[in-house]
């Protein structure tokens, strides 16, 4: 049975070409009612508003909604537009070996809840809480990237459903090794794949103790170079500091709006500390120091939990904050990631250029790991605006580039870098891409158009 719906559901991608032809666009009858036959009549939607939900995201691309929407239940079952956030198990906890196994319904915050009283938690927060398989899919990071890794970083293993319905389990079924040497590295290969190389059902998360203690720190500078100097400074001593966020001064103001802070409007640092009380009083004690050699100012400490989670959920809210500022537009955000050593020279010139440019922007990043953004503002039915964004991107990730960075950090390829990854890889890595692709994926079926 479990082999005839794995067929069956697998087969009916091929289907779409067909019925779009037959129905001029639409889905044909027949097509939904074997999708019902599937995963239930209750689980398939054609309505007009949920097609239009999962056809758009907050990127300014426009996309072209679903001709369904299908909410498997379990791995045998798939369908066009896959939603599995019905798939919300957490398979196995082993606290011995700091691993957990979960399904795609997953979210970051309700594996920390389910894990509160364990002493463990996973520490990746890219600031939505999002699906833990999603993130592994997107090779997501966030702000504790500077001390606990990204998700390359933290997925074990992963079960993964390939285009042509067989069952991959990248590193062997129920392995959660930390280290190994045999073969290639399939799960390498499907975390960041973006969803173009298969559906991934679960993934073996690495795990991390909690710590003992956590302090959180602001601090004002007179310069975005004094700021991302002290970056630098912090992380050449050795500090162990667990978050270090930038934001400029135009997202200082944004973030007080919109988050009802009292901060100094200037370039400033978000910082946390992790570890033992007496080790956090030696950091405190070092940062202090460094922060003030470049000249920082008002340098304040937030102990309580209270305190720290109303500062890092103005920061995880800039997004919204920046959209806030301008009722109406949509988001473009660049996401590109440098050496620390040129991390002062590329966010200075840039935030040049954004205030020679005339665009509506501000810049914040995980500059811990070199990595920021530029949250720009756009009105997507003015084209001339939109071209002038665009290019202020693209000379962004082609000065990345030639920095000997990234043209993306964290938010992937997607359909706007594709340019920029030939350039950044070279013709023969992206071929080899193509090769892969086409051997995993030979239809095509899986997010066409999406990276390469």
């Amino acid at each position: 049975m479990a082999r005839l719906l794995r067929s069956a559901t697998w087969e009916l991608f091929p289907w779409r070409g067909y019925c779009s032809q037959k129905a001029k666009g639409e889905l044909c009858r027949d097509f939904v009612e074997a999708l019902k036959a599937v995963v239930g009549g209750s689980h398939v939607s054609t309505a007009a508003v949920v097609r239009e939900q999962h056809g758009r995201d907050e990127s300014v691309h426009r996309c072209e909604p679903p001709d369904a929407v299908v909410w498997p239940q379990n791995v045998e079952q798939g369908g066009v537009c896959v939603n599995l956030t019905h798939m919300d198990r957490i398979l196995e906890l082993n606290q011995e070996d700091f691993s957990v196994v979960v399904e795609p319904g997953v979210t970051r915050k309700a594996l920390n809840a389910h894990l509160r009283d364990s002493g463990l938690w996973f520490p990746v927060d890219p600031g939505a809480d999002a699906s833990l398989c999603g993130m592994a899919a997107t090779g997501a990071s966030g702000t504790n990237a500077v001390r606990y890794g990204t998700m390359r970083d933290n997925v074990l293993n992963l079960e993964v459903v390939l285009p042509d319905g067989r069952l991959l389990h990248t590193a062997g079924r129920g392995r959660h090794f930390r280290k190994s040497a045999a073969g290639y590295n399939l799960t390498g290969l499907f975390v960041g794949s973006e969803g173009t190389l298969g559906l991934i059902t679960a993934t073996t998360l690495r795990l991390h103790p909690a710590p003992e203690a956590t302090v959180a720190a602001t601090c004002a500078f007179p310069s975005v170079q004094a700021a991302v100097d002290s970056t630098v400074h912090i992380l050449q001593a050795a500090v162990p500091v667990a978050r270090i966020e930038f934001l400029d001064e135009v997202m200082m103001d944004a973030c007080n709006r919109y988050s009802k802070l009292n901060c100094l409007v200037a370039p400033t640092l978000f910082l946390e500390f992790h570890g033992s009380q007496q080790a956090l009083e030696e950091q405190l004690q070092r940062t202090e120091e460094i922060v003030q050699q470049n000249g920082a100012s008002d340098f304040s400490w937030a102990k309580e939990a209270e305190e720290r989670s109303r500062l890092w959920t103005a920061r995880h809210n800039a997004w919204y904050a920046a959209l806030a500022t301008r009722p109406g537009c949509k988001g473009y955000s660049t996401d590109v990631c440098v050496p620390i050593s040129r991390l002062p020279e590329i966010v200075v010139q840039t935030k040049e250029d954004l205030n020679a440019s005339g665009l509506t922007g501000s810049i914040v990043g995980h500059v811990g790991d070199g990595n920021f953004h530029c949250i720009l503002l756009v009105n997507p039915d003015d084209a001339e605006e939109l071209g002038r964004v665009k290019a202020f991107a693209e000379q962004l990730g082609r000065r990345a580039l030639a920095l000997h960075g990234t043209c993306t950090g964290e938010h992937g390829i997607g359909m706007g870098k594709r340019q920029l990854l030939q350039e950044e890889v070279g013709a023969v890595g992206v071929e080899t891409m193509r090769q892969l692709k086409a051997v995993l994926d030979p239809q095509g079926l899986m997010n066409p158009g999406k990276v390469l």
